[in-house]
């Protein structure tokens, strides 16, 4: 199996490896990275935070095995910026989500910058040329 290029390895790593932490631990992220005021623990709780992780999983593999052009690192970096704003709004604003959440911080911040990694280093579809 060919592994894909970096910036777009970088990228898929995070949903691959917190998405499977949520999608096998989910009461244990849930008690991690909510404030206890918003903790259930429940069963419906945990089925939510496994449905999340399994979705950034499959999120994971289709940025893993998929054909990346330089458009998609265009859209997956403008897509990753409101990701930003929810974790200040849900860590500052309305502290649902605690400290811990600086794990999806750093890694939004890591597949932002494998974003602009692939801009510059994917050649454009519309000239055939490598980005400066």
């Amino acid at each position: 199996m060919m592994l894909p290029p970096p910036p777009q390895l970088v990228i898929a790593i995070p949903f691959l490896v917190l998405g499977s932490w949520c999608l096998i631990f989910p009461g244990h992220v849930e008690a991690l990275v909510l404030t206890s005021a918003y903790q259930h623990s429940s069963v419906t709780s945990h089925l939510l935070f496994g449905c999340f992780g399994a979705q950034a999983v499959i999120g994971g593999l289709f940025a893993m095995f998929s054909s990346f052009r330089r458009a998609t690192y265009i859209a997956y970096a403008i897509a990753l910026l409101p990701f930003f704003v929810f974790n200040y709004y849900f860590v500052v604003v309305m502290p649902v989500l605690n400290s811990w959440m600086l794990l999806d911080f750093g890694a939004n911040i890591v597949m932002l910058v494998a974003c602009i990694w692939g801009i510059r280093t994917t050649r454009s579809a519309t000239n055939g040329l490598s980005a400066p």
